[in-house]
């Protein structure tokens, strides 16, 4: 396995975290130090959430500011990293045969390049986006893992960028540090357990582990990408969380990193 890239999850929560300094971008400095450099990077953003299944084939992808009522700052981000139409093309024969459309409409979105900024903030390893289908259940997001994992020996970095707890209704908005949610806590407890132990079903089957798991993930979106990376992991790989915390009471920053050191 040494020959592997790893796989990561990041729990990349606010977007002001894409200009700030913290525990969680600092975790993200210390992973881009600790792997081997990629030769591309694959992501799967909470934030392309669409009724379709698509991945990005543009030369030069727009940095996209998807948010609203941030400081001016933010959106004055450019991550300026290529494209590549080759990754997209392997990507698409990978799916094979799920339909997958080329596209060129879309770019990076704050998910994938606030995490990125962090990671590798030269912006100069190409990066693709693979869109999230609203309309498939859990199971089909994590074969679709399964399937691009050839990506791992060719030197492309996946990464599933969300929250594993992501409910904005309950979260504490400004500069007051809140104390997180039992039910945030106990979830994201249960999924650390679940990924340690192998149990990929019962983290697939998310919606049937109670109420915790309701108020943790009332929306898929910012779940899925777990999915996505955890399907690529081999049999019995180690698994490690890079970065920890719970923002804001109700969301977790948590990163689940599979392969490395």
């Amino acid at each position: 396995m040494k020959d592997l890239m790893p796989v990561i999850f990041f729990g990349h929560g606010n977007p002001m975290n894409a200009i700030s300094k913290n525990s969680y971008s600092d975790g993200w400095v210390s992973i881009g130090k600790s792997i081997p450099r990629p030769k591309a990077v694959l992501a799967i953003s909470a934030h392309w959430y669409i009724p379709a299944c698509a991945v990005t084939a543009n030369l030069k992808p727009r940095t996209i500011h998807d948010f609203g009522g941030f400081p001016r700052e933010l959106y004055q981000v450019e991550y300026p990293a290529p494209g590549s139409p080759k990754l997209a093309r392997r990507v698409k024969d990978l799916i094979n045969p799920v339909s997958v459309s080329l596209d060129e409409s879309w770019g990076l979105d704050h998910g994938t390049w606030a995490v990125l900024t962090h990671v590798f903030p030269g912006g100069d390893i190409p990066v693709v986006q693979l869109s999230i289908d609203e309309r498939q259940p859990p199971s089909f997001h994590y074969e679709m893992g399964k399937r691009l994992a050839p990506l791992r020996e060719e030197g492309v970095l996946v990464i599933g960028s969300g929250n594993i707890v992501h409910n904005l209704h309950a979260y504490a908005w400004g500069s007051r540090e809140v104390e997180p949610f039992d039910w945030a806590m106990r979830f994201e407890k249960q999924v650390r357990e679940l990924l340690l132990k192998g149990d990929d079903a019962q983290v697939v089957e998310y919606e049937r582990l109670g109420n915790d798991a309701m108020l943790s993930v009332p929306t898929p979106d910012h779940y899925l990408p777990l999915l996505y990376v955890l399907g690529l992991r081999k049999e019995k790989e180690r698994i490690s969380f890079p970065v920890e915390g719970v923002d804001g009471g109700s969301v977790s920053m948590l990163a689940v990193q599979i392969g490395g050191k």
